[in-house]
Order: C-alpha cells, then sequence, then structure tokens
C-alpha cells in the first residue's frame, strides 16, 4: 500500500490517537473521516494523473477537502477543552 499525501495523519500528527477514538465513539466524526479520505483520495487520483479532471473541478475538491479538514480541527479542540 502506498502513502497518500494529505493523510489525516499527516494534518493532525500530535491528536493521531484521539482522533482515532472520537471516529470510533462519535458518528459525526466518522462521517467527516470517511468524507476527508475520500476527497483526499480523489484528489490525490487527480494529481497523479490517474483520474482526469478539469481545473475548476480539482480546486472545488480541494476547498471541500480543507472544509472537512477544519470541521475535524474543530471536533478536536472541543474533546481537548472537554
Amino acid at each position: 500500500m502506498t502513502h497518500v499525501p494529505g493523510d489525516l495523519k499527516d494534518a493532525f500528527p500530535d491528536d493521531a490517537a484521539l482522533l482515532h477514538a472520537l471516529k470510533l465513539g462519535n458518528a459525526h466524526v466518522h462521517r467527516l473521516v470517511e468524507e476527508y479520505h475520500a476527497l483526499n483520495h480523489a484528489v490525490h487520483r487527480i494529481e497523479s494523473e490517474v483520474a482526469p479532471s478539469s481545473d475548476q473541478h480539482v480546486e472545488a475538491l480541494k476547498k471541500q477537502r480543507l472544509a472537512v479538514l477544519d470541521a475535524l480541527a474543530e471536533q478536536l479542540a472541543l474533546a481537548k477543552a472537554g
């Protein structure tokens, strides 16, 4: 299995264990993680030229991925504060 750039472990290296625990115990976080992985995989396939796409489409995917990443960061912050 190859490493896909932009993995959540890269985004939150100090919070990997907390993110995993939240994913297991919180359906919203689980959905966000799954959505992030799907978006990240799609972007990686396009950037690796495995899947064709327009520049506008890949930029839209990147914006969606960033929004999900922000939502995950918010969930981590809430868990740490809570």
